[in-house]
C-alpha cells in the first residue's frame, strides 16, 4: 500500500508541476504578444484619441458654418434680382 501512495504523489507532483510550467509559458507568451504588439502598432503613423477628438470637434464646428454661410448666401441670392432679368451692358465695338 505504501508504494502505490508513493507513486501517486509522485504523479500529482510531476503533474502540478507541468501545469505549472505550461502556466508560465502562457504568461509569458502573452506578455510577449502584447510587447510585440506595441511595437508594431506604435511604428504606425496613428494619431492619439485626444488628436481624433479635437479634429472631429473642429469639422462639426465647420459643418456648422457652412449651414450659416449657406443659409445667408440663400437669403442673398432669393433678394437679388433674377441673373435672367438684369441686362449686362453691352461693350462698345472694337475698331
Amino acid at each position: 500500500m505504501q508504494s502505490e501512495n508513493r507513486f501517486f504523489d509522485d504523479l500529482a507532483k510531476l503533474i502540478n508541476g507541468a501545469a505549472g510550467t505550461i502556466a508560465g509559458a502562457g504568461r509569458e507568451f502573452e506578455t510577449t504578444a502584447r510587447e510585440k504588439a506595441r511595437e508594431w502598432v506604435g511604428g504606425l503613423d496613428m494619431v492619439s484619441r485626444e488628436e481624433f477628438d479635437a479634429v472631429k470637434a473642429m469639422a462639426a464646428t465647420a459643418r456648422e458654418e457652412v449651414e450659416v454661410l449657406k443659409a445667408r448666401l440663400d437669403a442673398l441670392e432669393a433678394q437679388a434680382p433674377s441673373a435672367a432679368a438684369v441686362k449686362k451692358p453691352r461693350k462698345a465695338p472694337e475698331a
